[in-house]
């Protein structure tokens, strides 16, 4: 296993690595939750703006990897209410392409720091 770790992206806030790459080619990044790197702080706004920078850290983790966001084969978004489904859905969308990458969605209760989204992936190099 090697981890994967970039300033481009918020620090891990416990026990655990931005990203980890297996010897498959597979990359799995870390719940990202909406922190903007250079502040950290959520962005100001709400659900949209949220989702936008969760997968903005995403994106600079595959990228500290040599991926991009075409490289993603699963995603598993994490929503504090399900009624940000559809905005949510709507940012999502201006960042993958076809063929999109398999997802999970699902309400929780509660996430850290209060985030409205936190989203995760898995990367493949082949």
């Amino acid at each position: 296993m090697k981890a994967i770790s970039t300033s481009s992206a918020p620090a891990a806030i416990g026990p655990y690595s931005q990203a980890i790459e297996c010897g498959a080619g597979l990359v799995f990044v870390s719940g990202q939750l909406p922190i903007d790197p250079s502040t950290g702080a959520f962005p100001e706004g709400g659900i949209k703006e949220q989702t936008r920078q969760s997968i903005l850290n995403i994106k600079a983790i595959l990228e500290q990897a040599g991926l991009g966001l075409s490289n993603v084969v699963k995603t598993t978004v994490l929503l504090a209410d399900m009624a940000d489904f559809g905005p949510m859905n709507e940012v999502y969308a201006q960042f993958f392409n076809a063929p999109f990458p398999a997802r999970a969605a699902f309400a929780v209760k509660t996430l850290p720091k209060n985030a409205l989204v936190e989203i995760e992936c898995i990367a493949s190099r082949s």
